[in-house]
């Protein structure tokens, strides 16, 4: 058994935050467990930029914004185990991992950090009738494909989805010479955010059918068509709208979901409505001494998030360390109202400022933000592909014991 103090599962942005931040903070011995052959996570494949905006002030491609964490990593001697599985956790803070180096890895922690990231749902998610050929790939797959590997996986191509995966990838084909014949959306709206409709698709002059869906799919060895339709306000394809397009190829960007295995193994809380683990202000989980951050909490649309995310649990993760973690006795819960799909986190001490993290269900303009029973924000334009980050202070949250968040047109 080899006893650490802050065991980090995940070696992506957020990973990598929460270890550089536990570290500055004065834990000791922290360890990074990492299942892929690098760190970095999935920047390493998007070499597209767009990241480090918000967080640098930088315009930076994927790799370039993952090395300087990488670089920090190594300067500040944080160790960490590459082609590690973490296997189980028990409520202990007991690990099981495994790698072929050392094989089985038992460790015992003081605090924990999950930031395993996110998975794309495959095509068994969606349930398309039809044939089973090549040539169907998500689109993070592709995305690897073509960028780390240097395949092209099609010449013409179909995108089902509007995810910002989905869309970035559209852009890729059309400068690597292949035909993108539509980006089929069930939605009537895109899911991407809009500086990537604007930049992959329209700039390219890329079709997007919105309110459409897929409902069969044709080819035996290699894939030769697909039918699309219309769909009526309960997404039921409409008779007599179908249409046949060629391809032989089906990029999937149809969502992602946190990885959270290990958490329900471990019993911890989670929300239906986000997919991650219920968390307080400091990224604490039901269990204690158990953080959570990134993409495994809720689905980010920017790296920069992800990054403070994993700060804010790497901070309070070397706080349990040193015996100076914050406990209130009484907290405020936090719930998801009128056009809100979610809000993260779902439980303040409401002793001090803390960022809210809102996903709207529909896309609305001209609109007030209420937490509770106060006016707290106005915003012009909400939509459910970009999450809204709003910071509430103490003085709006006195005497409370239960929140409710709601969106809805300015008075």
């Amino acid at each position: 058994m080899q006893n650490i103090d802050v065991a980090i599962i995940g070696g992506g942005a957020a990973g990598l935050s929460a270890a550089i931040e536990a570290k500055k903070t004065g834990a000791e011995n922290v360890l990074v467990l990492e299942r892929g052959e690098e760190l970095g996570g999935i920047l390493q494949q998007c070499i597209h930029t767009g990241f480090g905006l918000h967080y640098f002030k930088e315009n930076l491609n994927g790799p370039e914004y993952i090395s300087r964490f990488i670089k920090t990593v190594h300067e500040l001697g944080i160790d960490y185990k590459l082609n590690t599985m973490v296997l189980q956790i028990s409520p202990n803070k007991k690990l099981l991992a495994m790698n072929s180096v050392d094989g089985p890895l038992r460790l015992q922690a003081k605090a924990i950090v999950l930031a395993m990231g996110c998975r794309e749902k495959p095509r068994g998610a969606l349930a398309i009738p039809g044939t089973r050929p090549a040539g169907i790939f998500t689109a993070g797959t592709a995305q690897r494909l073509m960028d780390v590997e240097g395949y092209l996986v099609g010449k013409k191509i179909v995108i089902l989805g509007s995810g910002d995966i989905g869309l970035i990838m559209a852009r890729r084909f059309v400068m690597e010479g292949a035909k993108v014949e539509a980006v089929v959306e069930l939605m009537p709206y895109p899911g991407g955010l809009h500086r990537n409709v604007v930049q992959c698709l329209e700039d390219f002059q890329i079709p997007l059918l919105l309110q459409h869906t897929i409902t069969n799919i044709q080819g035996r060895d290699r894939l030769k068509r697909v039918t699309t339709a219309k769909v009526d306000k309960r997404f039921t394809p409409i008779p007599g709208t179908e249409k046949n397009i060629e391809c032989d190829t089906l990029i999937l960007s149809v969502g992602l979901i946190p990885e959270n295995e290990l958490s329900r193994g471990l019993g911890i809380l989670i929300d239906t409505k986000t997919g991650g683990p219920f968390v307080d202000e400091h990224m604490e989980t039901s269990e204690r001494g158990l953080f959570a951050c990134g993409n495994v909490v809720h689905v980010h649309d920017l790296v920069d998030h992800v990054t403070w995310s994993g700060e804010v649990a790497g901070k309070n993760a070397a706080r349990v360390v040193l015996d100076t973690f914050p406990r209130y006795k009484e907290r405020i819960s936090l719930s998801a109202g009128r056009n809100v799909q979610y809000v993260v986190p779902q439980f303040i001490s409401g002793k001090k400022p803390v960022n809210l993290s809102i996903r709207v269900k529909r896309p609305a303009r001209r609109v007030e933000i209420n937490i509770g029973n106060e006016l707290a924000f106005h915003k012009p334009v909400v939509r459910p592909s970009e999450m809204v980050v709003l910071t509430l202070r103490e003085n709006q949250i006195m005497e409370k014991t239960k929140l409710t968040v709601i969106v809805r047109k300015r008075r």
